[in-house]
């Protein structure tokens, strides 16, 4: 049981070194231009579940910056341009 914690734990630490990494390397990371850019678009979207989806995603990526936690923002601003494009 002893190993498999510790197991979980490495697999842990190296998914938190490479995530933000990654998130660094991605053209469309996390940033304030990028964050504005995709609250503009959605100001021009139709009012639905997609836009609403997006809107959610956008508070998550901007909470999630103020925290300096820059691989979680990348995922909520990617998920938020994707629910962009189901419109």
């Amino acid at each position: 049981m002893l190993k498999k914690l510790l197991g979980a734990t490495a697999v842990a630490a190296v998914a938190f070194a490479v995530v933000p990494a990654q998130a660094a390397k991605m053209g469309g990371g996390c940033s304030s231009a990028n964050l504005e850019k995709t609250e503009t678009t959605l100001e021009a979207m139709p009012d639905g579940d997609a836009k609403f989806t997006a809107q959610k995603e956008v508070a998550a990526a901007q909470e999630a910056m103020l925290a300096n936690k820059w691989g979680a923002c990348s995922m909520h601003l990617a998920k938020a341009i994707h629910a962009e494009g189901a419109k």
